[in-house]
């Protein structure tokens, strides 16, 4: 079998390194519920994932989910039923749905093709030098990315040389920071004026930074560990090319 019809496992390139690997497709439909696009942002469809998240951004905000959720959270009952626009909501709602049966049907398939590649064994790229970037493999810690995420979301995926992913994380963090008034609540806090802590903060952007917080301190532990083990099978295959042959044998 040529290298040409083997099941590719990983592709580099100037937005970093894209590949095939083993996930749960419930862990990947829950993060598509905790926020949708989220789920197939961890099976590399980065494209989709970013049209998703865009859509749950803005329809959550004509639709007046993020408000009636915490008046619900608040016994407000009424006023969560009476803040909704059910010209959104509906069309909302089948977004949300769509998405995580999407990742998870997305993961099923995606495992069975891993499978396949492993099998098959192809060469892992190792290099990747563009006008613009250089992209390599390399051993990474999961636990800095999961904290670089952890300081400022975005940061995690640009120690995993995911760098457009990076800055998009990083742009609507900003903007989650601007809109919510959370850097501002948190001065008033250290303050002691408890008041106008609460006062000051926008509840519907608020609610937002919870999900993308940990989404994104997940996705760069994930890949971290799965770059590493990309960079050991890199590494063995490398190794049994030039020494498989060798008459050299230290274990008989």
């Amino acid at each position: 079998m040529t290298n040409q019809n083997r099941t590719p496992l990983a592709k580099i390139s100037v937005f970093g390194i894209t590949h095939l690997q083993q996930q749960n497709p419930i862990m990947i439909a829950w993060w598509s519920a905790v926020f949708p696009g989220f789920g197939h942002y961890l099976l590399h469809q980065y494209f989709r994932a970013t049209l998703l998240t865009l859509s749950e951004v803005f329809t959550n905000t004509f639709a007046h989910i993020n408000e009636a959720m915490v008046f619900s959270f608040c016994g407000k009952f009424e006023q969560a039923k009476s803040v909704l626009e059910p010209k959104w909501v509906f069309g909302y709602l089948i977004i949300y749905l769509i998405a995580m049966w999407d990742s998870y049907r997305s993961a099923v398939y995606q495992n069975k093709l891993c499978q396949l590649a492993y099998l098959e064994n192809p060469p892992i790229p190792r290099i990747e030098l563009t006008p613009l970037e250089i992209q390599y493999l390399e051993k990474k810690s999961p636990l800095v990315a999961a904290i670089y995420s952890l300081f400022f979301p975005g940061l995690g995926q640009l120690y995993n040389h995911r760098f457009g992913l990076g800055f998009y994380a990083m742009f609507w963090w900003w903007l989650y920071l601007i809109l919510s008034r959370f850097h501002e609540s948190l001065l008033y806090l250290l303050l002691g004026n408890i008041h106008d802590a609460k006062t000051i903060l926008h509840p519907h952007w608020l609610l937002f930074m919870p999900s993308v917080l940990g989404g994104a301190m997940y996705h760069a532990y994930i890949v971290a560990i799965e770059h590493n083990k990309l960079y050991r099978m890199s590494q063995r295959q490398l190794l049994t090319k030039r020494y498989g042959c060798a008459r050299l044998r230290i274990f008989q």
